[in-house]
């Protein structure tokens, strides 16, 4: 079978299509056909730094959709033939995969499994920032660093699923700020200067709740931009910068809380949290009340050029590898 494989840090060209050997379901796993894989910040991260990377080789992917190809001992609830989607540490940039039992949903009726292989990381994600960490009360209001991506785009509308009285972004451009407007933000900062533009849009009280997959700088501007007793969730480090620290100087004041996810950890340390976490995150899709926005899609083959244009710090909603045909 085909697998896109690295076998050394870098730039997308490290990335290359090689026939590798097809794996098989050990005890408790299922493999999957896989038709479309779902591409990530932290599949670049992989890539180029070695984020979760145990050894070479090593094939990126955190998620997919297709159908069962086979099922290992002690599988129960899933079969054969079954349209699935699936959240793995590594490896759903191929044309099999092998998966935890545990890290396999059925797809909900009426979605594609095109839609279905943006589900695995953004929708558990969201669900976990706004309610599990973030606590969203009805008519709070809420800031979503990165509001134009994957997750900003949902997040958007799932906060406004939840009541939350006022939802605002901030993006890096101007264009991207009129494509997270689409979904369900009521302004939308652009550059470091939000956290004065928060509070004059808030009457000087700043937000309740804000998520951030930033970091650096970016985390501490938007500390800055919380009500008393808001809260932030820290979800990412995409700016690269040394690990945030906040002390009891910051957050004394204005009695504010900081907390942090990852749905890797989640997964890789407590699987189990993940199916119930996913179901209640796939309903609204399910339902047709949220969208998860595609905006590129590329063959398997070429997964370097996926990797290339989200470098680009361009693109908006979710990219796809179409791996075999759906």
């Amino acid at each position: 079978m085909r697998a896109v494989v690295l076998e050394e840090l870098g730039g997308p060209e490290v990335l290359r299509l090689a026939e590798v050997a097809e794996p098989s379901p050990g005890p408790g796993e299922v493999t999957i056909d896989v038709a479309y894989a779902g591409v990530n910040f932290a599949d670049l991260k992989a890539r180029s730094v070695g984020y979760q990377v145990g050894g070479f080789p090593f094939t990126p992917g955190l998620e997919a959709s297709g159908r069962i190809r086979a099922v290992g001992d002690g599988v129960t609830g899933l079969r054969v033939g079954q349209e699935v989607t699936a959240f793995m540490t590594s490896g759903a940039y191929a044309e099999v995969v092998a998966v935890p039992a545990e890290t396999v949903l059925p797809v909900p009726d009426g979605v594609s499994l095109r839609t279905a292989a943006t589900l695995p990381t953004v929708l558990p994600t969201v669900q976990a920032l706004l309610h599990e960490l973030g606590r969203l009360r009805e008519g709070e209001s809420v800031l979503v660093q990165g509001a134009a991506g994957g997750v900003g785009t949902v997040a958007g509308q799932m906060a406004r699923l939840a009541g939350a009285g006022k939802v605002y972004g901030v993006v890096s451009s101007a264009e991207k700020a009129g494509e997270a407007l689409k979904y369900g933000y009521d302004e939308v900062f652009v550059g470091d200067g939000f956290p004065e533009e928060v509070r004059a849009a808030t009457g000087g009280r700043g937000v309740d709740l804000a998520l951030d997959p930033v970091g650096g700088d970016t985390l501490r501007r938007t500390l800055d931009a919380l009500a008393v007793f808001g809260r932030l969730v820290s979800f990412g480090n995409a700016s690269g910068e040394a690990p945030w620290q906040a002390g009891p100087g910051e957050l004394y004041t204005g009695a504010r809380t900081v907390s942090g996810f990852s749905i890797i950890n989640l997964a890789a340390a407590h699987p189990s949290a993940l199916r119930p976490l996913a179901e209640r995150a796939f309903r609204p899709v399910a339902e047709g009340k949220v969208e998860l926005p595609i905006t590129a899609e590329f063959p398997l083959a070429e997964a370097s050029e996926a990797h290339r244009l989200i470098e680009t710090r361009t693109t908006t909603g979710k990219l796809l590898l179409h791996v075999a045909a759906a």
